[in-house]
């Protein structure tokens, strides 16, 4: 009895293993079978593999090793053993979407059980309660079970009952509280052997960061919890919804969906979890709907409803219920009844206490508006505007939308304007925390709506000058401070440098017409993680940077004068900005400006080939009506003197210089007007040091690189071996002019991989926010180096976004791809005028006119613009 006693102890140390070295307590369970073990083994053993099974496998598998282990431990005659085996089997059957056969298990294991296994029993029934979205029966369970445990010495399960009333606390929106428990149910893990418990702790506190609003806390410990659990070798698909949701909340949709879709796919291929497809179903719906894809994300949330109503989980259900809603009306429906599901959702939630609840009240009133039931609208919305003052950022700015749809529909434009102004103050307060210039672009796109209601309020309601305001509340923000420096991390200088190594190989092999995909995939792989390790930096300048005053202005353009763009209702505003008063027009669709500067676009490319001269009256004739559509009455308006644009995101590609009126002028353009006040206001670093770097691979050789040199008696020239990113950034940090002469290549699916070729590769976005400060003047000699992507509400990421924030006042870059002999002559010309002591634009305008006047010199000095003021 003494050997049978010592065996069955030992085999119950496998039950804590599965979540200390799971690989280890599956391997050793399944031997304890294989030795023909006594009932009371077999129960434990059975037992240890359906855990295994019901969290990183088939749930199938699990639920038919814990019935035996049930069976087994009654065999044993041992209430204990058979208790704690009903509470793994009735949570299994949760997660089944065997709802009532589950609870029924818990409830018989609780009543088998006594003292400390019953307390176990019940920190188990507070688990799939949890589960289940009963929140109220979870906590009482959790009230009686922690101090039992507590009592008992039991380390592992008392933080395991604090990790779920924590996360319940999280469900509920009660922060702090949950914070409080994590802390110290993380403290008590650390004083165990649970590896796969402690990777949960450490996901748990990437959850709550995210809810207290901080995206970078949150995506950097979501991805140390990932790597415990790929060291682990066990999947958790409850991380894939937390980074999900975090994801969506950096304005990262697309990544979301990707990911929640492949979570899905491994559920499937594993016969894993019901209860978790379901929330990864809602997840999905969540993610499509904020890409704009309506259909996906109402086939994915009316599967999600259909899962959660029959696993009887009604808080997920009315969760899923919201965005059905949501993506229905993001489709284009609009009915009374919806009217009313929105309100049903909404008071359902509000008696859960979910934080959602104002989000759909929203919703209601939003829909009761577009029917025109002002009545109906003004109850719901005033509803949804009472969260602004209270909660994380992204729920206060849903109040403050409530709030001014209130305004706009009593008819106050005042209201509509302070309403939108205090929501987007909230999200200022928010972007500032994101140290990566891509999270802080991205998360404008939360405000877009404050910011359409202002300016829309601006137009029905002030004068051109408050409408100017409100364009540039919201317009290339991005730009107002520089992103947060990355830290010393040795891990991302690693990755950056192993990047160009692959980089730099995938090329070679293209130019030799090798395989590819291996490399190409690796180059994937170091992009996704040199993203993932910028957006954990945080941000550290407060507020929204410095406010826009139209005085300081129209005081410092002189007698230039600034035409911004703004785009209201699918129609281009003109608002021309000089002589002390802002003057506004109106100009064609922007849709017909986007089709045209398209074609543009095209003929530019065709132009930089030789032999394509027919098709330049037809680029002419496209930059006509691209006049008429984005200048208007203003053309003729501008005066004589020097001309800055600023267009929004969707116009980027505009050649501005093909425009008639403004062909033969000192012609910059800016993102915003405080883009352009900041580069005017700059002081160029003392020392005027001057660099010229030659990239390889040009058809020219950077033919313009050594005649250049010559116009500077200083400057520094970088080529062959010495081109390499490591010794070109050292050289462009603080100088006052460098000139790059380099193939570009621009990345539309992932703009700050745009990147200049080195002699050791690829010199990208990310290599540059590196800098302390970008040098005062850049010319970058390449193709396509102006290209911008616009994310967002109206922000724009590239090479040229990239350095206007770091310290450089004025650039000079190419929209399109241009031919190398071409240039050769613009970039000679252009530095003479520069050493005449003429600006970018000035030098700019007159290398233009000295070009040949032939098709492809033409073209090539129209691809280039001066960008900023200096």
């Amino acid at each position: 009895m003494r050997g049978v006693t010592a065996r069955s102890d030992s085999v119950t140390e496998l039950l804590p293993m599965v979540f200390a070295a799971p690989g280890e307590a599956l391997a050793r369970a399944e031997r304890v079978l294989r030795s023909d073990p006594p009932p009371l083994d077999a129960s434990v053993a059975h037992q240890v593999i359906g855990i295994w099974q019901r969290d990183f496998g088939d749930l199938t598998v699990a639920l038919d090793h814990l019935r035996r282990a049930r069976d087994f431990a009654a065999r044993a005659d041992s209430a204990e053993r058979e208790a704690d085996v009903l509470a793994t089997l009735g949570v299994a059957l949760v997660h089944a979407g065997r709802t009532r056969q589950g609870l029924a298990a818990l409830d018989r294991g609780v009543a088998r059980g006594n003292g400390h296994t019953r307390a176990r029993v019940l920190y188990r029934r507070a688990y799939a309660s949890w589960v289940l979205g009963r929140h109220k029966e979870s906590l009482e369970d959790l009230r009686r079970a922690i101090p039992v445990l507590r009592q008992a010495g039991d380390v592992i399960w008392t933080a395991r009952a604090l990790s779920v009333r924590a996360t319940v606390h999280l469900a509920m929106g009660a922060v702090e509280r949950a914070d409080a428990d994590f802390t110290a149910a993380e403290l008590l893990w650390e004083t165990t052997g649970q590896e796969h418990d402690k990777a949960v702790a450490v996901e748990n506190r990437g959850l709550a960061a995210y809810r207290s609003g901080d995206i970078p806390a949150a995506l950097r410990l979501l991805a140390e919890a990932k790597e415990r659990y790929d060291e682990l070798d066990t999947p958790s698909f409850m991380l894939y919804i937390a980074r999900c949701d975090v994801l969506m909340a950096a304005g990262l949709a697309p990544e979301a969906l990707a990911e929640a879709d492949a979570a899905i796919a491994t559920l499937d291929r594993i016969g894993g979890q019901s209860t978790r497809k379901a929330e990864l179903l809602l997840t999905a719906a969540r993610s499509a709907l904020s890409t704009g894809d309506a259909r996906t994300a109402v086939a994915r949330a009316a599967v999600a409803v259909r899962l959660f109503s029959g696993q009887r989980r009604s808080w997920w259900q009315t969760h899923a219920r919201l965005v059905l809603i949501e993506a229905r009306v993001a489709g284009g429906a609009a009915s009374g009844r919806l009217v009313q599901d929105a309100a049903a959702v909404a008071d359902q939630l509000a008696s859960f206490g979910a934080p959602a609840a104002p989000e759909a009240s929203l919703l209601a009133g939003r829909i009761a508006l577009a029917l025109g039931w002002t009545a109906d609208a003004e109850r719901h919305l005033a509803v949804a505007a009472r969260s602004r003052h209270l909660g994380p950022p992204l729920a206060r700015m849903t109040g403050w939308a409530a709030q001014a749809l209130r305004a706009r529909a009593a008819g106050s434009g005042r209201g509509v304007l302070e309403a939108c102004r205090r929501g987007l103050d909230v999200l200022d307060d928010h972007r500032m925390t994101l140290g990566a210039s891509e999270l802080r672009a991205r998360a404008t796109a939360q405000g877009a709506e404050l910011a359409a209601l202002a300016q829309e309020a601006s137009l029905a309601h002030g004068g051109p000058r408050r409408l100017l305001e409100w364009s540039e509340r919201w317009r290339a923000t991005v730009l107002s401070t520089p992103p947060a420096r990355p830290p010393a991390d040795p891990a991302l200088l690693a990755s950056l440098t192993a990047f160009r190594e692959i980089a730099s190989r995938a090329e070679e092999a293209r130019r030799e017409r090798r395989p590819v995909p291996a490399l190409e995939r690796e180059q994937r792989r170091l992009e996704r993680e040199i993203r993932a390790r910028t957006h954990h930096t945080r941000g550290d300048a407060p507020g929204g940077g410095d406010r826009f005053e139209p005085a300081r202005l129209l005081d410092r353009l002189g007698d230039a004068r600034l035409v911004e763009l703004a785009v209201l209702d699918g129609r281009v505003h003109i608002l021309l900005c000089g002589q002390g008063r802002v003057r506004r027009f109106t100009g064609g669709p922007l849709a017909e400006a986007v089709a045209e500067a398209e074609h543009v676009q095209a003929g530019l490319r065709r132009l930089a080939h030789p032999g394509a001269e027919a098709r330049l009256p037809l680029v002419e004739a496209a930059g006509r009506r691209l006049q008429e559509l984005l200048l208007g009455p203003a053309a003729d308006q501008l005066g004589s003197g020097p001309v800055v644009i600023v267009p929004p995101g969707a116009l980027h590609q505009v050649p501005w210089a093909l425009l008639p009126a403004l062909r033969e002028r000192v012609l910059s353009v800016s993102p915003s007007a405080s883009s352009w006040l900041r580069a005017r206001e700059t002081e160029p670093p003392p020392g005027g040091r001057h660099v010229l770097v030659r990239g390889p691979g040009l058809a020219t050789g950077g033919a313009e690189v050594p005649e250049v040199a010559g116009q500077y008696a200083t400057a520094r020239i970088l080529e062959h071996d010495e081109a390499q990113v490591p010794r070109v950034l050292e050289e462009l940090d603080g100088a006052a002019l460098a000139h790059i002469a380099a193939h570009g290549t621009f990345r539309a699916d992932s703009p700050l991989f745009s990147s200049l070729r080195m002699a050791d590769g690829p010199l990208i976005v990310h290599d540059f926010e590196r800098l302390a400060r970008s040098p005062y003047r850049i010319i970058l000699s390449s193709c396509d180096t102006a290209r911008l992507a616009s994310v967002g509400a109206d922000e724009l990421l590239g090479l040229v976004t990239a350095l206007l924030p770091l310290g450089t006042a004025g650039v000079v870059a190419s929209s399109a791809p241009v031919n190398d002999a071409a240039v050769v002559p613009l970039m000679l010309a252009l530095h003479k005028g520069l050493g005449a002591g003429l600006s970018l634009a000035e030098a700019l305008r007159d290398a233009r006119a000295a070009l040949p006047n032939d098709a492809l010199h033409q073209a090539t000095g129209w691809a280039f613009a001066a960008f900023g003021a200096a």
